[in-house]
């Protein structure tokens, strides 16, 4: 007697995990990495809206609004090429429906995205602690001041002496001075006291008579109102081109993603550019 032997249904092979963190690793580091390179370049080149030198107040609000398009550019790119890293180097489950395919890859290119984010905000904060911590390794907190990388020129005049003497530190007044030039931003202003204060100060230090101290101060207090009125522009631009290029970065990753999975089973061109079924096709051939 012979038996007839029925074909085997073909096994579906079910992934023992939604995301594998392999690829999603790799997108991030890469995304990281060319993203830290991209933005080495345009601060060589220029591109910035900040500074710590005096010069930076002066650039023109074309300079700004470049600046802002080349951050959000820089991340397009860098969270573009890691989500395609992302989705292209996940395994490919052919026997799963093509909708479900596409959103595992598109998942990966979000995780990466998100884990590049972590890294981008992780380097920062190192390199923004190093550099904020080292001219403190000098002197005590009660000698240096915030207001020092801002309003360094604005200090350097208001303690411009008329006869330069020897060995003088004005680390301290010049902290003293950089705090109470800070509160001429606030809503009423700096206070006739801190006025009167900081004129004595500078007399006591520069030798000048007590009106031409009061005019300095007053000079000083109008800069710095304008200085630190431009460096609250160009923090408020900095944060809207970081918000807009991470979150322009999460669409670009998720859809890079699902590019890259696309091109992983067979597709030659992303879908929105007409290949859309190449891919569906090949994982119908494939199951």
């Amino acid at each position: 007697m012979v038996k007839s032997i029925e074909p085997a249904a073909a096994s579906i092979e079910v992934p023992s995990r939604y995301l594998s963190w392999t690829p999603v690793i790799l997108g991030a580091l890469i995304a990281t990495a060319l993203s830290s390179i991209l933005l080495a370049f345009g601060v060589t080149i220029g591109l910035g809206v900040s500074s710590t030198a005096p010069t930076w107040r002066d650039a023109s609000a074309a300079l700004w609004i470049l600046s802002g398009l080349y951050l959000i550019l820089q991340a397009a790119l860098s969270f573009g090429v890691g989500g395609y890293i992302a989705g292209r180097t996940n395994v490919g489950l052919a026997a799963l429906d093509t909708a479900e395919i596409e959103q595992r890859d598109g998942l990966h290119g979000l995780a990466a995205w998100a884990l590049a984010v972590v890294l981008g905000v992780a380097l920062a904060a190192f390199i923004g602690s190093a550099t904020l911590t080292r001219p403190n390794s000098n002197g005590s907190s009660a000698r240096t001041s915030a207001a020092e990388p801002l309003l360094s020129y604005e200090i350097d005049r208001l303690f411009r002496p008329l006869r330069r003497a020897a060995n003088v530190d004005l680390l301290q007044e010049r902290a003293e001075a950089g705090r109470i030039l800070l509160t001429s931003s606030s809503h009423s202003g700096m206070s006739s006291e801190d006025r009167s204060y900081l004129a004595q100060l500078v007399a006591a230090n520069t030798g000048l008579a007590g009106a031409e101290a009061e005019k300095r101060v007053d000079a000083a207090i109008a800069t710095s109102q304008a200085s630190i009125a431009k460096s609250r522009r160009s923090s408020v631009i900095l944060a809207f081109s970081v918000a807009a290029a991470i979150l322009l970065g999460a669409v670009i990753a998720v859809a890079a993603a699902s590019v890259g999975g696309s091109h992983r089973d067979g597709a030659a061109m992303p879908h929105w550019m007409g290949a859309r079924g190449s891919g569906a096709a090949y994982r119908r051939e494939v199951a």
